[in-house]
């Protein structure tokens, strides 16, 4: 007679990963429901009979009722094993652990190869968090009696947590021989499994890591953690097919499974971006656009979208994408750069007659938490002046979020170059190169500036410096009949 830990949480605990770290699930037992059945007087049931009654109480979360019985058998059997074991179960559930414990090694003492005592001795301590304890409990238990499965089960678990322990306080390879230890005691045991996977893939063995995870999913195929750490690898590595995979095979078990669905958004981004980048611009925003059906909150699948639409000509669609991103991230200064390229687009497009009705699309603030994408624009130089205001105004917002953003402050530069501001158009683009040394656009845009102010030298100077940077700068090798700024 014997409650695993199965049995005394009300589900077993599965060890997932958060953060790289494992957690125990919180079980949700149910409350014991305690009734008031009238019991028969005791001369009814005594010896055997009395220990069967009460078992059959207890089998049905009658603890009270049952411990009565127990307690009344041994008042005149105190040498009942059966009967200390009975009593011990009956407190341990109704969260009296000191005089469980006590009728437990009660049992022991009377009998010290008894498997079902030691086991509930163990799994004691492991309440109590003594993990080594209970690791040797059930270990006695096991040597009592090596094919009772109930301590062969809490033993892999216990081993389990103390790999996760050792691994926690920075004793991996002791925990990695924990998990080990856990699985050759059950071999089927899928937590080992999965927690050797996440200490494999901290440790960057992603083969062995996608092993483990696959063993774990072969033996419980509804682990979802598995499944969605299988797919980060598979992401991680560029396979983004393999990893959409894992990601839906994740989600069909779990469908409401948040991790899951944000890396599933991600994954299908990064693959509409590459069919996108292929020439399948169509595929890449439906791609785009599931991405969103998984995550709906997704900045960066809503500014993808939008920069597809920008190069369909579709600006108003651009316009609503952007928006939207304005409703996620309030602080955008990704947006911002495009939003730019939007207006530029706009009014070169209303030069050229094409009045189809576009409206002009609405500005938001931008977001510094990805590098803006490299945007070429030709800005012409007899543009009217007073077709900036508006990119002025979003560049200098960008730059009160964050002050040495190299795009905006070479934005900013170039707007001023055709306003015709030069002190303060070299005054933006040196603070981008400084900000970005690396920075080839500025250094191209100064070449520019110089050439205007009639600096040939530094013209010079400024275009070699960019063809360091970037060799294949068609624009900075064209001196001197560079016609172009970079935004």
């Amino acid at each position: 007679m014997v409650w695993t830990e199965k049995d005394v949480n009300g589900s077993e605990k599965d060890l997932i990963a958060e953060n790289g770290f494992l957690k125990d699930q919180p079980s949700s037992p149910g409350p014991s429901t305690l009734t008031a059945d009238v019991i028969p007087t005791q001369k009814a049931f005594e010896g055997k009979d009395a220990l069967s009654y009460a078992n059959i109480l207890w089998s049905r979360n009658k603890f009270v009722d049952a411990l009565a019985i127990y307690s009344s058998v041994l008042e005149k059997e105190n040498w009942c094993v059966e009967a200390h074991i009975g009593k011990g179960i009956c407190l341990q559930m109704q969260n009296m652990a000191r005089p469980a414990f006590e009728s437990f090694a009660e049992a022991i003492k009377l009998d010290p190869r008894n498997a079902c005592a030691l086991t509930h001795c163990g799994i004691l301590y492991k309440d109590e968090g003594h993990l080594t304890d209970a690791a040797e409990s059930y270990q006695k238990a096991l040597r009592a009696d090596p094919s009772y499965k109930p301590a062969a089960e809490c033993l892999a678990i216990v081993l389990t947590d103390l790999g996760t322990s050792l691994k926690l306080a920075g004793n991996t390879q002791e925990g990695i021989q924990k998990y080990y230890e856990a699985l050759k005691i059950i071999p089927h045991y899928s937590p080992a499994y999965y927690n050797l996977g996440v200490v494999y893939s901290e440790l960057m063995q992603y083969d062995t890591a996608l092993c483990c995870y696959e063993k774990a999913a072969l033996e419980r195929p509804m682990y979802a953690e598995a499944y969605c750490n299988m797919g980060v690898i598979y992401k991680n590595r560029g396979d983004l097919e393999s990893a959409i995979a894992c990601y839906e095979r994740c989600l069909a078990v779990s469908p409401n499974f948040e991790i899951a669905k944000n890396n599933m958004a991600i994954a299908l981004t990064d693959l509409g971006t590459k069919v996108k980048l292929e020439g399948d611009i169509n595929q890449g925003v439906a791609c785009y656009k599931k991405a969103l059906y998984y995550n709906w909150h997704y900045a960066d699948a809503m500014y993808n979208l939008g920069v597809a639409y920008g190069e369909m000509l579709k600006f108003d669609m651009v316009s609503n994408y952007l928006s939207c991103i304005f409703l996620e991230v309030h602080d955008s200064l990704r947006g911002t750069g495009f939003l730019i390229v939007t207006w530029i687009a706009f009014w070169e497009r209303e030069r050229e007659g094409d009045t189809t009705g576009d409206q002009i699309p609405m500005g938001f603030p931008p977001c510094h938490r990805w590098p803006p994408p490299y945007v070429s624009v030709r800005i012409k130089r007899e543009m009217s002046p007073e077709a900036f205001p508006h990119p002025c105004f979003r560049s200098k917002l960008a730059l009160s979020i964050k002050p040495n953003f190299s795009q905006s402050l070479n934005n900013l530069g170039v707007v001023y170059t055709v306003q015709g501001k030069m002190d303060a158009a070299a005054s933006m683009i040196e603070k981008a190169i400084i900000a970005n040394p690396t920075y080839a656009e500025a250094y191209n845009n100064l070449g520019v500036l110089y050439r205007d102010a009639g600096n040939i030298s530094m013209v010079v100077t400024a275009y070699e410096q960019c063809l360091k940077i970037d060799p294949n700068s068609r624009n900075a090798g064209q001196v001197p009949f560079h016609e172009s700024y970079i935004v």
